[in-house]
């Protein structure tokens, strides 16, 4: 068998020679207008320079899965899973939302790493076919592979520790403020009042707020896994919620252009790779819901993405077509050019009618942790504002441990004063942010709710785009060359592939 283990590059050069069979084959590559044949019904294509070989690869060598930035690779995985293993570029780059030129990258190093091959159309296309255990022979191969889960895992091991080294900050400060005002006013009386005073002052310090015993808690090494299981109420421990209340929980939208990429491309392709600025406009970033604007430039990014192309039909209307996005090695449908019809959408379906950003929360705390937190923080607050006065007036010689919270007394008033501070920032800048989004998802929505009832230049606009559509699907039947099997060992039929020159020739 003729194993990838090289980068593919198309180029639409095919001579005819005599059957001769080298010890190596190359996968020809068929261009619909370079057809050339001689009088001899006997010749068989042979590719001059079908493939480019790059450079950097070599059999046996790196791993080129591993050159792959780990986001483009996963994404590619799951569109061929999606796909059944056999895909074309334009599947992987549809419904992974990745571009062209990254999907094909992605396609050739997976191919050339899991002893994939690929599949060659009567009409040029070329398609990657992977084994079904592609992603175990890739995971054997990569230590990169292998590495990752230990690394997301540290990552995350990471992130924990800050969340609870920040809420264990806040008792440590509660503790040594406290601890230290106790001391001071010790200092100050005899001993008697002073152990009945530091008792006191100690116990409703923290036995109120605090059970030690959910230290061990927060340090429990099966965090994780308990959590998946509080997360059925929402509910939160108290290191989070204080983490939660300053830093709030992270970017709601985090990935969330991936999945816009994916509806984006998701639509193009079951409308038949032809499609409307009009009917993108509910996928992107408007500022206005306005139907009725003639610059369609917002959809500029969409067309560099996929390849696509700017057409006029007979009534001047202007249409994106996206051959890439138009052919599919999908099993569909019997492997035929099919006509896409207005009614095409109704039998794919599957797509969102428009894409919504969420919006950011201040904290996903309750009301009752976020009336703990502000409370200790303010126990804090306020502990730190009486010990700084009581620091001034020092009139005894101060113990170690005094001398060591004055030295530190500087760290304990930055954190108290920005454990309100960075919150109250926060407030207004998400309140910035969503009323951005507010606006952003109404006019895609707006935009949405037009097509679904459009106006008469729009619904023939859109009538036009389904009449253009057009999808091709490539069957196992339309399949003429496969570097799975060497060349001799593929019958070729002289009359068929005379036959084609000619229908080639005579379209031209």
């Amino acid at each position: 068998m003729a194993s990838i283990a090289s980068c593919f590059c198309l180029k639409p050069s095919v001579v005819l020679r005599p059957p001769s069979f080298p010890s190596r084959f190359q996968a020809p590559v068929f261009s619909r207008n370079s057809w050339k044949f001689h009088n001899s019904r006997v010749f068989v294509p042979v590719v001059r320079a079908g493939l480019d070989v790059a450079s950097g690869i070599r059999p046996g060598g790196i791993v080129e899965t591993d050159k792959l930035p780990s986001n483009v690779r996963k994404r590619a995985m799951d569109a061929v899973d999606a796909c059944g293993g056999r895909v074309t570029i334009g599947d992987v780059a549809s419904k992974g939302g990745l571009k062209l030129n990254e999907a094909q990258k992605a396609l050739q190093a997976l191919a050339a790493d899991t002893n994939g091959f690929l599949e060659v159309s009567d009409e040029g296309d070329v398609l990657y076919v992977f084994p079904k255990d592609y992603r175990s022979k890739l995971a054997a191969k990569s230590f990169r592979i292998k590495l990752e889960p230990f690394v997301e895992k540290a990552k995350s091991a990471a992130e924990y520790l800050v969340r609870v080294s920040f809420g264990t900050a806040l008792i440590a400060s509660i503790v040594l403020v406290y601890t230290t005002i106790i001391a001071l006013l010790s200092s100050r009386s005899d001993e008697d009042n002073r152990g009945r005073r530091g008792g006191r002052s100690y116990d409703s310090g923290f036995t109120f707020y605090l059970n030690p015993a959910d230290l061990f808690w927060y340090w429990d090494p099966y965090y994780y896994r308990r959590r998946r299981i509080q997360k059925e109420d929402d509910g939160m421990n108290f290191i989070e919620s204080v983490f939660s209340f300053v830093f709030g929980d992270g970017d709601p939208n985090q990935g969330i252009e991936d999945e816009r990429w994916k509806l984006i491309g998701q639509y193009i392709s079951s409308n038949g790779g032809v499609v409307t600025a009009e009917e993108l406009a509910p996928y992107l970033d408007l500022e206005t819901a306005d139907n009725n604007l003639v610059d369609e430039s917002y959809i500029l990014p969409v067309l560099l993405r996929f390849e696509g192309q700017p057409e006029v039909d007979e009534e001047g209307n202007i249409l994106y077509r996206f051959p890439s996005l138009q052919r599919t090695a999908s099993s569909q449908r019997s492997g035929r050019k099919e006509y896409v019809g207005k009614r095409w959408t109704d039998w794919v379906g599957g797509v969102e009618k428009f894409f919504k950003e969420k919006k950011w929360q201040f904290s996903k705390t309750s009301n009752s942790e976020r009336a703990m937190v502000i409370g200790l923080g303010g126990l804090n607050l306020f502990g730190v504002i009486i010990l700084g006065t009581m620091l001034k007036n020092v009139a005894v010689t101060p113990s170690g441990f005094i001398t060591f919270v004055s030295d530190i007394f500087p760290l304990l008033q930055i954190y108290a004063g920005s454990f309100f501070a960075i919150p109250l920032t926060r407030w207004f800048l998400i309140r910035n942010k969503n009323a951005k989004i507010e606006k952003r998802n109404l006019a895609r929505e707006l935009r949405a709710r037009a097509l679904e009832l459009p106006d008469l230049s729009l619904r023939r606009k859109l009538l036009s785009a389904r009449d253009m559509a057009q999808r091709t699907v490539i069957g196992q039947d339309r399949i003429v060359y496969s570097t799975d099997r060497d060349l001799f060992e593929q019958d070729y039929d002289t009359q068929d592939w005379d036959q084609r020159f000619r229908e080639i020739e005579k379209s031209d």
